[in-house]
């Protein structure tokens, strides 16, 4: 099994990093502008494209302040990125805590660690609506304020060693008491994408004639409610928006059953079983 859609991953996620890197400390510039000045809350490409975090603009906009004209337009901008990749596809390829949560995983199953708690996934979605009117009392984006997630992306363009302290407290929370804890569990941020996620054109494909059942995608999912296999079937894909899109199912998959394809491409497919799958990757 070759893991090409994790390399793929890690290589997205240090390449989004060093361009906010080499933007602040080496000057980094297109056409005369700063290449990618900011950060993941809100930045700006060559300084004409506006991008801001969907969720914390709403936040904002909960507190009763209105951004500016060009935070909306970055927020609308990655609202419509996301929803034609698939929302949680920032969670796997973008976000920077997603190797410290896939390192922990990878350790829990080297040392055959089991959940020291349980937490249901309903959490998330709490927070994530909890956000708001917090928000709107405090008069400050609530989850932005204490975000590890930012804490972490800072700390690493700045230079902040403080943020390093949120890093090893979720590599710790993932290795002993919950597998895939902040991110499978607890982060709003995922809860929205996923939330988002519903309209992803970018789907994994299901092929049902093939599948044997084995159970091998479910064991590296880290979202394994998504691979509910009779709704896959139904539709031809993997249709959660809690799908990360990480791609890990796909080339652990012996029979080939479960590949990268176009939403209209697995409709089809769905439609015509005895026709047989094709796909995309």
């Amino acid at each position: 099994m070759f893991p090409r859609y994790l390399i793929l991953r890690r290589i997205v996620q240090a390449t989004v990093l060093l361009l906010f890197i080499g933007t602040v400390h080496w000057g980094w510039t297109l056409a005369g502008a700063p290449l990618l000045r900011g950060d993941l809350s809100a930045s700006e490409i060559a300084g004409r494209i506006p991008l801001a975090d969907p969720y914390a603009t709403l936040q904002i906009l909960a507190t009763g302040h209105l951004p500016g004209w060009r935070v909306l337009v970055g927020a609308l901008i990655v609202i419509v990125v996301y929803a034609f990749l698939g929302g949680r596809t920032f969670c796997s390829w973008v976000c920077p805590l997603n190797p410290v949560s896939d390192m922990a995983g990878w350790l829990r199953r080297r040392l055959g660690l089991e959940d020291g708690m349980r937490l249901s996934r309903r959490v998330r979605v709490w927070i994530l609506a909890l956000s708001f009117p917090l928000s709107a009392l405090t008069s400050v984006a609530a989850f932005e304020w204490i975000s590890p997630i930012g804490m972490v992306h800072r700390a690493v363009i700045f230079s902040v060693g403080t943020a390093w302290i949120a890093v090893v407290a979720l590599f710790l929370f993932d290795l002993l008491f919950v597998k895939n804890g902040w991110c499978g569990h607890l982060c709003p941020l995922g809860a929205f994408y996923g939330l988002l996620g519903r309209t992803a054109q970018v789907r994994v494909g299901y092929d049902l004639q093939s599948c044997t059942h084995c159970g091998e995608c479910t064991l590296v999912c880290p979202e394994p409610h998504v691979l509910n296999l009779k709704l896959a079937a139904e539709r031809g894909m993997v249709d959660w928006g809690d799908c990360t899109n990480c791609g890990r199912c796909v080339p652990v998959c012996p029979e080939g059953s479960l590949q990268f394809a176009w939403r209209h491409q697995c409709r089809t497919a769905a439609q015509a079983p005895s026709a047989g799958v094709s796909h995309e990757e």
